[in-house]
């Protein structure tokens, strides 16, 4: 008999050649997101579509290897539902191992017995350090003072490392458990980061304005008045970064310097680094509110800005045009030539999306993997 034609079958499931390697997944935990097979042969992409997995029964799902595919001397490999947030996990929820073969063709049974769900659980001994750098701490630019937070590496005070840092708006929802609406839970999404050695950050958020926060966060004249957003990037730019330089072990230079936001303090994340690209060449946009009609100039004289990226993300379920809206921004910011190369820009929509602090705490720790330590960059 040729080898070449050699088949076995798999529970009358599917006919699987032999002379490739076979990666055959059973799990017992199913719902309607695709697999992913992510590893030492990818970079460890995780939602990489050249290696979505087949579902080939109730349970069982395949993915083969294409003929004369240049296997590493030890494949490694870990299974996804599409990022690390949805990884595989033990039957008691723990850390699994990566997975490894030597095998060059043939098949290899796999078992996974649960999902991560949404980054969690985590360990509370990766949770980072919360520092209150100031009850009142002062704007100057706006004559008032608020509360600043900085959330460090677990092991900051271990290590002479220094850091990449995003500076958020709206802290009271970030990893407040009492907060009225929910929060981000970024506390517990950086510890799950951190244990998987994804990469480590410093997080700087500022609490907001409170009543004053709309007219603090609108930049220009719009439907909402006149603002006080350029005198509050100046505070974030000529203020707050340096005083957050000095005082940490910071990476200072914009391509490891990022802002962000979602709503408001979506759009005043916007205007941060489209005013001052040479600060920021990070932006986190999370459900902006491009509603307000806010005059985007686009106009960017700042040399070296080709490696900005920048992170969008609408809910198809926040509002009739939140989408639209969050689309038409990245053909304008594309044509602008703000950002030369169009993978420089990653437009994630969630078509389940409402305009709330669960769907935020999902997609933030996705947007730091992309922005900071995407492996393929």
């Amino acid at each position: 008999m040729n080898s070449e034609n050699t088949t076995i079958e798999l529970n009358n499931l599917t006919t699987i050649k032999k002379t490739t390697l076979n990666i055959i997944l059973t799990t017992n935990e199913i719902d309607a997101r695709p697999i992913y097979i992510a590893g030492n042969f990818n970079n460890w992409a995780t939602q990489d579509p050249y290696y979505i997995m087949k579902q080939i029964g109730e349970h069982n799902y395949q993915y083969e290897f294409p003929q004369g595919f240049e296997l590493p001397e030890t494949l490694l490999y870990k299974f996804t539902k599409g990022d690390w947030s949805a990884v595989e996990i033990g039957e008691n929820e723990e850390i699994t191992p990566n997975r490894s073969t030597n095998l060059k063709s043939g098949i290899q049974n796999e078992y996974v017995p649960r999902w991560r769900k949404n980054w969690l659980p985590f360990k509370p001994n990766f949770l980072p350090q919360v520092v209150l750098l100031s009850d009142e701490f002062e704007i100057p630019q706006l004559n008032t003072t608020r509360k600043v937070w900085a959330l460090l590496p677990h092991d900051y005070d271990t290590t002479d490392e220094r850091y990449p840092v995003m500076y958020l708006q709206d802290a009271q929802n970030l990893f407040n458990e009492k907060a009225l609406y929910g929060n981000w839970e970024i506390d517990k999404k950086l510890a799950v980061m951190s244990e998987y050695k994804i990469g480590k950050i410093i997080i700087v958020a500022v609490e907001h304005a409170e009543e004053d926060r709309i007219k603090e966060y609108n930049v220009g004249k719009t439907i909402l008045g006149k603002g006080q957003g350029k005198r509050y990037i100046k505070f974030l730019t000529e203020t707050l970064k340096p005083y957050v330089d000095e005082h940490f072990r910071t990476k200072i230079d914009r391509k490891n310097t990022g802002i962000g936001g979602s709503s408001m303090g979506g759009l005043i994340s916007i205007f941060s680094g489209l005013r001052k690209p040479e600060v920021f060449g990070k932006l986190m946009i999370f459900s902006p509110s491009l509603w307000v009609v806010p005059q985007l100039k686009i106009d960017v004289e700042v040399e070296n800005t080709d490696d900005t990226k920048i992170y969008l993300y609408a809910g198809g379920d926040e509002s009739d045009n939140m989408i639209e809206h969050v689309k038409k921004f990245r053909e304008r910011v594309i044509q602008s030539q703000f950002v030369n190369d169009k993978m420089k820009i990653n437009l994630s929509i969630n078509k389940l999306g409402k305009h709330t602090e669960t769907y935020w705490s999902d997609e933030f720790p996705k947007a730091i993997e992309w922005l900071f330590f995407n492996s393929k960059e």
